[in-house]
C-alpha cells in the first residue's frame, strides 16, 4: 500500500486538506498520515479539533516575532526526520504557504513525489500577495502531480510547460469543507457558536470584515479602518462584525481608529465553525482572503476584496466578487451600492460559484490511484 503524507501548517490550509485527510482515510486504498507544522498555533488548533483530526506529527513551529526565514529553515530541519520515519511515497502540500513551499523543497531533495492541492493559481506579482505568489510559484515548479481547481489555473500550469498528463481540474477542496461544515453547524450546538451570538445583536443586519495580508500593513490598514468607520457612521442601524487577526500589525490600527464605534464590533479571531456561520448569517463580507473568496458564492454572499490583484480571477469574471484594494473611497462606495440597490445585491449573490461542487476530494484521489505508482 502506497504512503501518503499530508503536510499544512496554518488554518486556511487546514480546512481545505481537512476534507481530503477524511476522504482518503475513509477510502483506504493508501497509507495516510498527517503533519502539521503548526505555522499557526491555536487557530490550527480549532480546526483539527472540528474535524476530528489528530496529527500524526506535529512540528510545533510556532514562535514570536518569527521570521520567514528562521520558519523556512526550522521547517526543512524538522520534515526531514518525519520524512525518514514514515518514508512516503508521496507528499501533499496546499496552496501558498511557507509550509507547502518548505515541505515541497524538502520533499523534492528526498526524491518524493510531490503533489501539489490548488496548484496553478497567479498574480505574476511576486509581492502581492507577499510571499505568497512565490511560495505558489517555487512549489509549481517542483511540482509531480498538480490539483488545480479551475481550467484557468490550469492554463496557468501549461502555460509554464507543466505536462498536461500531470495536471487534473478538481475544484477546490475549501468547498468541500464548506458543505461538510454547514451540514454539521446544521446539526450540532457548537458552543464557540453560541458565544459568538451573543455578542451580537441577532435582530440587526452585518457586514462580516478579515484581513491580515502583508501588503496591506501601515497605510493600507488605515484606509481599511477609515472606510469602516465611515461606512458604521452612516449606517448607524448596521452591524460590522470584525475578528481581528492577532498580528500587532492588523491590531495596533484596527483598534485605534475602531474600538470605540458602537456599531462596529470588534472580536478575537472566531473558531472555524463559528466563522462560519458568521458568514452565512451576514449581509455582505469584506475581505483579504483568498479562501473567502472562494466559499463565500456558496453561502450567496457578496465579496468585496481589500486586494489590488488576485490569483483567482474567477470570481472577479463570474462577478461573484469586486476588487476594491484598500482605497478608501472604493471601499466605501462599493458597500454602499451593495446596501442600497436591491437588484445588484441580488444579482451578486445569486451567481454560480466558480470553484466547484463540492467533489474535489474524490477526484484527486481518483486521479493518486491512477497515477501514484
Amino acid at each position: 500500500m502506497k504512503k501518503i503524507l499530508l503536510v499544512f501548517g496554518t488554518r486556511p490550509e487546514a480546512i481545505k486538506m481537512a476534507p481530503l485527510v477524511l476522504a482518503l482515510k475513509a477510502k483506504n486504498i493508501f497509507d495516510v498520515k498527517v503533519c502539521v507544522t503548526a505555522q499557526h498555533r491555536q487557530m490550527l488548533d480549532q480546526v483539527l479539533r472540528f474535524f476530528n483530526i489528530v496529527p500524526d506529527y506535529d512540528l510545533d513551529l510556532m514562535r514570536k516575532n518569527q521570521t520567514l526565514n528562521t520558519l523556512t529553515a526550522d521547517i526543512l530541519l524538522k520534515i526531514n526526520n518525519v520524512f525518514n520515519d514514515y518514508k512516503p511515497d508521496c507528499v501533499l502540500v496546499h496552496g501558498d504557504t511557507t509550509t507547502s513551499m518548505a515541505v515541497a523543497l524538502a520533499a523534492f531533495y528526498s526524491n518524493i513525489k510531490i503533489g501539489h492541492v490548488e496548484a496553478g493559481l497567479r498574480t505574476y506579482n511576486k509581492y502581492e500577495p507577499f510571499p505568497e505568489e512565490i511560495n505558489r510559484q517555487f512549489t509549481g515548479r517542483i511540482t509531480d502531480y498538480y490539483f488545480a481547481p479551475t481550467n484557468k489555473a490550469r492554463q496557468n500550469l501549461l502555460n509554464e510547460m507543466v505536462l498536461d498528463s500531470s495536471i487534473v481540474v478538481t475544484g477546490n477542496t475549501v468547498i468541500d469543507a464548506l458543505i461538510h461544515s454547514v451540514k454539521n453547524i446544521n446539526e450540532n450546538e457548537y458552543d464557540d457558536i453560541v458565544v459568538f451570538k451573543n455578542k451580537i445583536d441577532l435582530k440587526k443586519e452585518y457586514i462580516l470584515v478579515t484581513g491580515h495580508r502583508r501588503e496591506n500593513f501601515g497605510d493600507g490598514f488605515i484606509n481599511i479602518c477609515n472606510a469602516l468607520k465611515t461606512i458604521a457612521l452612516k449606517y448607524s442601524n448596521l452591524q460590522i462584525i470584525y475578528p481581528v487577526h492577532l498580528n500587532p500589525n492588523v491590531q495596533e490600527p484596527v483598534y485605534k481608529i475602531l474600538a470605540n464605534i458602537s456599531n462596529i464590533i470588534l472580536l478575537d479571531p472566531l473558531s472555524y465553525p463559528a466563522f462560519v456561520y458568521a458568514m452565512n448569517n451576514s449581509k455582505l463580507i469584506i475581505t483579504d482572503s483568498g479562501g473567502v473568496q472562494e466559499e463565500a458564492p456558496s453561502l450567496g454572499k457578496p465579496v468585496l476584496v481589500l486586494r489590488n490583484t488576485t490569483e483567482r480571477p474567477e470570481a472577479v469574471e463570474a462577478g461573484t466578487v469586486i476588487l476594491v484594494g484598500t482605497d478608501n473611497n472604493k471601499i466605501i462606495s462599493e458597500t454602499i451600492r451593495l446596501l442600497e440597490d436591491n437588484e445588484f445585491y441580488k444579482k451578486m449573490s445569486l451567481l454560480h460559484n466558480p470553484y466547484g461542487d463540492g467533489k474535489a476530494c474524490d477526484r484527486i484521489i481518483s486521479f493518486l490511484k491512477d497515477n501514484l505508482v
